[in-house]
């Protein structure tokens, strides 16, 4: 009896030790077939984009496709909840993009919690937005604009490219924190928004350097100033908002996430890759060229940015009681 019991223990330790082995194993093999980055924007827009140029870097480095899969809806609800139910395997991801931090203040309803329910992977980019308006309008400084809005109330209207869009809470804190009320025109889209602001059927736009850098190079909009910290690279001689306006800051950021219980092993490895990558000369002048800045770090750091940027944008959103389409 006592071999027998003592077999038994045996065994019985092994089967608990087994799928720690297993998963171990499994995470030291990552990945061994194709793995799909989730977009929850249409092909084409800047989340996109990126999905595509960092699966075709991970391709590369880990000898697997990495495929992407258009999921749009919802203000990139519906690829995220694709995610969320996802197996934590590592082979389902989502490109992160800055709407995930309004849009828990948004849809009160969500069937999910992004930060709960979702596991940090890599910052990817910081885009800024730009401040811009229609040539015709009379102004070439944040200070001109904002003394040209007050003293022409309701005359001056802002795009973005929807309700909760990067543009459209970049444009709703610039109100907030200069005491202006320049009227809210959503569109469906960067591209609608930019021709109307191109046309003058609204006058000042915040769209992302990535939707507004061919106009402001072709001389078709007129740049006043970006909305993050530090200058871009992309418009040189353009101040920040913050010069003019202490502590503003705006900025639409991407990163890659996965289902929360990924194993850490498959994290850190997704983390070392997509860091090497923004570190890689092709990539750092495709990242310029949209005037992005890398957001190279731990998973952790880019856990931390979404949890801020959430807290942020969900007092904006309250505050100026903005619900969703």
């Amino acid at each position: 009896m006592k071999i027998r019991r003592r077999h038994f223990l045996h065994l019985a330790a092994s089967a608990v030790a087994l799928p720690a082995v297993s998963r171990l194993a499994f995470a030291e093999n990552y990945p061994t077939h194709p793995v799909r980055i989730i977009v929850g924007f249409a092909a084409g827009s800047t989340t996109d984009i990126l999905a595509r140029l960092m699966g075709q870097w991970l391709s590369q480095r880990l000898g697997q496709q990495f495929i992407i899969e258009n999921r749009p809806g919802a203000g990139g609800n519906l690829g995220a909840e694709t995610v969320v139910n996802s197996t934590p395997d590592g082979y389902t991801l989502l490109m992160v993009p800055p709407a995930v931090a309004a849009n828990a203040a948004l849809y009160p309803h969500l069937g999910f919690d992004f930060i709960r329910d979702t596991a940090p992977v890599a910052g990817v980019v910081r885009v800024p937005n730009v401040v811009e308006v229609n040539p015709a309008v009379p102004v070439k400084t944040i200070p001109e604009l904002i003394a040209y809005a007050k003293a022409n109330p309701g005359k001056l209207s802002f795009a973005s490219a929807g309700i909760g869009t990067a543009s459209h809470l970049a444009g709703q804190l610039f109100n907030k924190m200069t005491g202006l009320n320049l009227q809210h025109v959503p569109y469906r889209g960067d591209g609608p928004a930019m021709a109307d602001l191109i046309a003058g059927h609204v006058q000042v736009g915040f769209a992302t350097m990535t939707a507004s850098i061919a106009y402001i190079r072709a001389g078709r909009l007129r740049p006043l100033a970006v909305t993050t910290l530090q200058r871009s690279d992309a418009l040189p001689d353009a101040p920040t908002v913050s010069q003019f306006v202490p502590g503003f800051e705006a900025s639409s950021w991407f990163g890659i996430a996965a289902p929360k219980g990924t194993p850490d092993a498959i994290i850190e490895s997704l983390n070392r890759e997509i860091n090497a990558g923004l570190a890689d000369a092709t990539i750092k002048a495709r990242l310029a060229d949209m005037g992005g800045m890398e957001l190279a770090g731990s998973p952790a750091d880019f856990g931390k940015l979404i949890a801020s940027e959430t807290d942020k944008w969900g007092k904006v959103i309250r505050e100026a009681g903005i619900k969703a389409e």
